[in-house]
């Protein structure tokens, strides 16, 4: 049986004892964390990695936790990604709202109890891994309706077709077995329709 893969979990920090207190926390809950030092760093991480949850500190040189919140969020790989941010701010009203305003879905005040944060880890970790599977089953269902919609379907229509011809008199032009014949020969031309179309442009 193959291992699943762990999930991965950037956290940003500019500070090495914050980065170390993060991993202490959250190293046995069996995910894989990803470090970043500044905005750009974690932005660059997120060119390449696949993450499902980030952890990001608000107060940094160069680029805050905001404005690299506003660059993640911008770009269409990386939008839905949830963002925790941690802050040593206040807690007053205005740094909450502008953590939610920049997408934010959790906001934590430094210090934080350690065990919250496992807790908000682990609930936002299940919802972004529930998300990707039901978009990975709509994927995979999108697959199967374009494979049912071609050919996939001809044969089975094809013998039906043929078995209605055999149970009834196909010159009788009234009746549930004929309108039955009607419905299947739509569909068959239906089916083969699209797959002409593009060849007359």
């Amino acid at each position: 049986m193959v291992a699943p893969v762990p999930t991965k979990i950037l956290i940003v920090d500019d500070r090495e004892e914050n980065l170390l207190a993060l991993e202490a926390i959250l190293g046995g809950l069996g995910h894989e964390l990803l470090r970043a030092t500044s905005g750009p760093q974690a932005l660059k991480h997120l060119l390449v990695e696949e993450v499902s949850l980030i952890l990001l500190d608000v107060q940094m040189p160069e680029m805050d936790g905001y404005e690299t919140a506003a660059h993640i969020k911008s770009r269409p790989r990386t939008q839905d990604i949830p963002i925790i941010f941690l802050t040593a701010i206040d807690r007053e009203a205005h740094q909450a709202y502008r953590g939610y305003a920049a997408g934010a879905v959790d906001f934590l005040a430094k210090p934080f109890d350690p065990w919250v944060l496992r807790a908000k880890v682990e609930v936002f970790v299940g919802l972004q891994q529930e998300r990707q599977r039901l978009l990975g089953r709509l994927a995979d269902l999108e697959r199967r309706l374009e494979t049912v919609g071609g050919e996939g379907l001809d044969v089975p229509l094809s013998r039906v077709e043929r078995l209605l011809v055999m149970s009834g008199d196909e010159a009788q032009s009234e009746g549930p077995l004929a309108e039955a014949l009607e419905i299947v020969r739509s569909l068959r031309e239906s089916l083969s329709a699209p797959a002409s179309t593009p060849a007359q442009r």
